[in-house]
């Protein structure tokens, strides 16, 4: 890479649901109370995203207080009709966010769409109009905006706080995505010791968290150019999204 690569935007919504693992066993989910780093990579790859890159999240601020809101639900049951439960969920969100992206490197099949300029354009585009795809915060019916900002404007509400939030899940590290040499054809999840400095969530990298567990073994899904992938075909010559030759 020749350039930072890096963009920031401000998510928010009125509820959001950071899934505890812990609380799916009984039914009844409960959010965590900070965005895990998977929520927000997710968040992002809806703003933009194809296999050629992966999103690093490297900030989070908090910009509204913590406040939670449980609800009664009707969740389906496996065996047929409704379940009685009570969801927990983070109530009226608001969050910076800094990322930026880096080749995957296991992608070498698509080492042909490796066109950095290309790539920060569309990202920094799709910022600007709110992502190509529906953000969700953690869970289909947690509807997020998202709009372009200057990470650290604002005010935010733990500014010069400090907290921690104990052991507490980072992400999932899938076979196309991963480092470690032992993890590869496996999916893997990571935990870390979630820390906010000064109202920041400062993410390390999915390889540097020193707490994980194989979860099976998996296979990374091919992209063939023509079949299911058009890589640098999709903007070549002007056209709008390799679609202008049906509008002539």
């Amino acid at each position: 890479m020749d350039k930072p690569n890096i963009i920031e935007y401000s998510v928010f919504g009125r509820y959001a649901l950071f899934t505890d693992p812990v609380s799916k066993t009984g039914g009844e989910k409960c959010s965590y109370q900070i965005p895990t780093y998977q929520a927000l990579k997710g968040i992002t790859e809806s703003i933009y995203w194809k296999p050629t890159i992966t999103w690093i999240i490297d900030e989070c601020r908090i910009m509204s207080q913590i406040r939670t809101e449980s609800k009664g639900m009707r969740p389906i049951k496996y065996g047929g009709g409704n379940d009685l439960a009570y969801y927990t969920y983070l109530h009226n969100v608001e969050y910076q966010v800094r990322a930026h992206f880096e080749w995957n490197e296991s992608r070498e099949d698509l080492a042909q769409d490796r066109n950095e300029n290309k790539h920060y354009d569309i990202a920094r585009r799709m910022v600007e109009r709110g992502g190509r795809r529906d953000i969700f915060l953690g869970a289909r019916e947690c509807q997020g905006y998202v709009e372009a900002c200057s990470f650290g404007e604002g005010k935010g509400a733990y500014d010069g706080m400090d907290m921690s939030y104990g052991i507490m899940v980072h992400g999932i590290t899938y076979p196309d995505e991963a480092v470690r040499e032992e993890e590869k054809g496996k999916m893997t999840v990571r935990l870390w010791n979630a820390q906010m400095k000064n109202g920041v969530l400062h993410f390390p990298r999915p390889e540097e968290c020193t707490i994980r567990k194989v979860l099976r073994d998996a296979k990374e899904k091919r992209f063939v150019p023509g079949q299911n992938f058009r890589g640098l075909q999709e903007f070549e010559g002007g056209e709008l999204f390799g679609f202008a030759k049906d509008f002539g």
